[in-house]
């Protein structure tokens, strides 16, 4: 029989009693809390002895730490590394695109990041920025006019196109701008210009359409604009003058349309893969090359015929997910080499093209963080790659103070900390290039991965080989580094005075991670919510997201939230995780990942596969009352002699907390209660008859540019289960990926994407000899009931935060806020550390 108790009119003694009482008086015994019945502990008395609890033993003494390695590369937390050939030129924040001037030694590189955006010119002759122009929002747009006069760039939601006259030698004079008739968020993208300069083509990115500006007329009039659908999200546009055509790739149509000049209208359409971005035509004319950012492709396209005649990998290994992200092509001096710039993977591939349809690789060329654009220099003998996120991150113990006037407080705000570099280097030759391949294969641990497996664990070797594990139950959290949590207990990597919910606020965690695993050395791959949530679930996020959150984030209420299923361009390929389960016929169920604050799904494959009732993310709600809905459910199963869903995901968001907003709960009530919730969802998993096959795994869905001594994207991670092992740290470096992977390998599950394909699983963290002893809930230790008052620290401005929905707060601002509401008003919050990724100073 179902219990239910309402603690609240007992004394903080009575609450901690009375609820070790009661739990789990059988194996359906459900204790069902309301969302206010909260218990408390009752703290030792003074000078009473307490046992200390036996030290964790290490089972991996000579781990792999991010950073710097002795081969001179940089070791990433997802495994992968960095070693970029060439020069390295530090540019601004996410350099997005080149446009070499057609007869100047200069380089006009765009940036469209979360920092400034701004137009620089980089002098090639002495690899120098010359002078710039900062524009107030852009989108991947740029072009020179053919006789390198004008220069015309995106204005991205600002809904405009910027036009520059060039005086001739370095700077850029007499701005103005081109507008259309009305403003409907087009956000102008990749442009092209005609050779005589009558006629520049603007991709209206969210607006769906193409527009022609008549560059004639002294306003730059817009001589047509054409509808391309619904949902076609053109990316890019290339002028094809002796057919009298345009070419617009369709970002999220998976197709190039051909537009007639003369009519102004779609004549034609050329089949691709998953997001047709960049595209450029062979130096006769008669083959088209578009790079499928959301695949390993490049399509190319017979233009007489219309016929896709060849699909080219740019994957470094064969037979591999999706990931590469290739995202921009250039063709060398004499069109038989194509250089394809691979994002996610930080490489170039280049392939010998020369034969069309018969296309052969040649090897690699290792690049920065993120390469978004490859170009070559007039002259055929200089490669230049700009790289989103630059070589490395960087410690920035330099950052946000409130005891130091006047420093800009997001000076090093983590969406801003990558600063984009420029890679020069001389076109590779057959003597050069083998070199540089080895050195690209070295950074992709799917050719050489960093850790040897252990057989005989309940982690299967590959994909189908039996488990004892037959059910997986994957919990996401919100924005929760490591130290902030775990920084107190000794056997870990941790900082005590980074630690703001220690075993107080979160006995939960703390006896979660005492009792099986410490996972000292885990990191997200992700930023920000906007992709994290998508690695979380996909193990990838899109160039779309990649591309769209960092406009978002830097507080622009016109750029879309682009994830979390609010836009089908922002799907990965090669699916989400409810994906792979529905292929392998695996059973799974979603308790409020990717569901609406109405309860509907965000993704077709969770119709069905959902609970309607457990509320998703909604900081006026518990998680004490989410835990109690699936606790529900969970008795449900039991009684019905139903199976358990082998899959289950679940959002337990509220260690989020709504700051100090005045009425709502404290920061340290909020964590407090996603502990209990945490508690009781793995008590009564472990006392249900599934227990004995079941893993439980935790992760949050990012960091979130919180403290943390190691880096600011280690987090708080644990796995739960009879098969775990007891009482040790595993400081293996893993990550969401390596979770994803670890999943994936029990239930039988084919990798999304190239990173969980990649990825360590976790083979360290689990034993072949199981523990089927259950978990018992720690009874809360604060009082969750806690209200924040009108004079709390930063109460004001927690009003103003727009706290609905996940990251529309800035983050700096935010945890500043969280530092001092757990720290004291007087406490000046040490900034977020990069120092994963350092590298030596010049």
């Amino acid at each position: 029989m179902q219990k239910h108790l309402d603690v609240r009119a007992l004394t903080p003694p009575q609450r901690g009693r009375t609820w070790l009482a009661m739990c789990w008086s059988g194996a359906l015994g459900i204790v069902a809390v309301t969302s206010t019945a909260l218990a408390w502990g009752q703290p030792p008395a003074p000078g009473q002895a307490v046992d200390a609890p036996a030290p964790l033993r290490q089972v991996n003494p000579e781990p792999i730490w991010p950073g710097m390695n002795n081969s001179g590369s940089v070791t990433l937390p997802n495994g992968w590394s960095l070693k970029p050939a060439g020069v390295q030129i530090v540019l601004g924040d996410f350099p997005v695109m080149i446009a070499p001037h057609p007869t100047a030694n200069l380089l006009a590189v765009q940036h469209a990041g979360y920092g400034e955006h701004e137009i620089m010119l980089i002098d090639t002759k002495t690899n120098r920025k010359v002078s710039g122009a900062v524009i107030s929002t852009s989108f991947a747009g740029i072009v020179w006019s053919g006789d390198g006069r004008h220069l015309f760039v995106s204005g991205g939601f600002d809904d405009v196109v910027h036009r520059f006259d060039f005086d001739g030698r370095d700077a850029l004079t007499n701005r103005t701008t081109l507008t259309y008739p009305d403003r409907t968020r087009r956000v102008p993208g990749g442009m092209a210009i005609t050779s005589q300069g009558e006629t520049l083509a603007v991709a209206n990115v969210f607006g769906h359409s193409v527009a022609l500006f008549n560059l004639n007329d002294e306003g730059g009039t817009i001589r047509a604009e054409i509808p391309l659908g619904e949902e076609t999200y053109p990316y890019t546009t290339l002028f094809d003058e002796p057919r009298g055509r345009l070419y617009v790739s369709l970002w999220g149509g998976a197709k190039v349309v051909a537009i007639d000049l003369n009519t102004a209208k779609v004549v034609g359409e050329f089949t691709t893969q998953e997001h047709p971005n960049e595209m450029l035509m062979s130096q006769d004319g008669q083959l088209l090359y578009v790079a499928n950012a959301n695949r390993n492709t490049v399509s190319v396209v017979e233009l007489g015929s219309g016929r896709t005649i060849e699909t080219i990998s740019t994957a470094i290994a064969p037979n591999t997910p999706p990931g590469c992200n290739p995202g921009s092509l250039a063709l060398d001096a004499t069109g038989s080499v194509l250089y394809v710039a691979n994002a996610n993977t930080n490489d170039l591939a280049v392939i010998n093209v020369e034969t069309p349809g018969r296309s052969r690789p040649l090897g690699f060329v290792p690049t920065g963080w993120y390469p978004t654009a490859v170009r070559l220099s007039n002259d055929g003998q200089t490669l230049y790659v700009t790289n989103g996120k630059g070589g490395s991150s960087r410690a920035n113990r330099n950052g946000p103070n409130p005891l130091v006037p006047g420093r800009d407080p997001t000076r090093e705000y983590i969406g801003k900390l990558f600063p984009g570099t420029l890679s020069i280097l001389p076109t590779p030759t057959p003597q050069t290039l083998p070199e540089l391949t080895k050195t690209a294969l070295a950074n992709c641990p799917l050719r050489t991965p960093r850790v040897e497996r252990v057989p005989g664990g309940p982690i299967p070797l590959k994909v189908g080989d039996p488990s004892p594990i037959k059910y997986c139950v994957y919990i996401i959290k919100e924005n929760r580094t490591y130290d902030q949590v775990f920084g107190d207990i000794p056997e870990g990597n941790g900082d005590p005075d980074l630690c703001l919910f220690p075993e107080e606020i979160t006995p939960n965690h703390h006896a979660l991670a005492r009792e099986f695993v410490l996972l000292d050395n885990f990191y997200v791959e992700s930023e920000v919510s906007a992709d994290g949530h998508e690695w979380t679930m996909g193990a990838y996020a899109t160039d779309f997201v990649e591309r769209i959150w960092p406009l978002g984030y830097r507080g622009d209420r016109r750029v879309p939230y682009p994830a979390e299923g609010a836009f089908e361009i922002a799907f990965p390929a090669g699916g989400y995780l409810w994906d792979k389960a529905a292929e392998k016929g695996v059973t799974y169920r979603s308790y409020g990942e990717f569901v609406t604050l109405d309860g509907e799904p965000k993704v077709k494959s969770l119709i069905g596969h959902f609970d309607p009732k457990f509320p998703t993310y909604n900081l006026n709600i518990t998680d004490v009352r989410r835990a109690n809905r699936f606790l529900e459910e969970l008795k449900e199963f039991e009684a019905e002699g139903n199976d358990l869903p082998r899959l289950i995901t679940m959002r337990l968001p509220n260690d989020h907390t709504a700051g100090t907003r005045p009425g709502a709960p404290t920061v340290q009530a909020m964590v407090a209660d996603n502990d209990l919730a945490l508690g009781m969802v793995v008590e009564g998993l472990s006392r249900s008859r599934f227990w004995k096959e079941l893993a439980i795994f935790v992760v949050e869905d990012d960091a979130q540019n919180g403290s943390d001594h190691v880096d600011a994207h280690r987090t708080v991670a644990l796995v739960i289960g009879p098969y775990v092992k007891r009482r040790v740290v595993d400081s293996t470096m893993y990550s969401t990926s390596s979770m994803l992977r670890t999943i994936e390998l029990i239930l039988g599950l084919d990798p999304m994407s190239q990173f969980d394909a990649a990825a360590t699983p976790m083979d360290r963290s689990f034993t072949a000899e199981p523990d089927f002893t259950p978990y018992t809930l720690r009874p809360a230790r604060v009082d969750l009931d806690a209200r924040n008052t009108e004079t709390a620290w930063g109460a004001a401005t927690s009003l103003k935060l727009n706290l609905d929905e996940e990251d529309q707060a800035d983050d700096l601002l935010f945890n500043e806020i969280i530092w001092k509401a757990v720290k004291g008003a007087d406490s000046p919050m040490p900034p977020p550390v990069r120092a994963a990724f350092v590298l030596p100073r010049e």
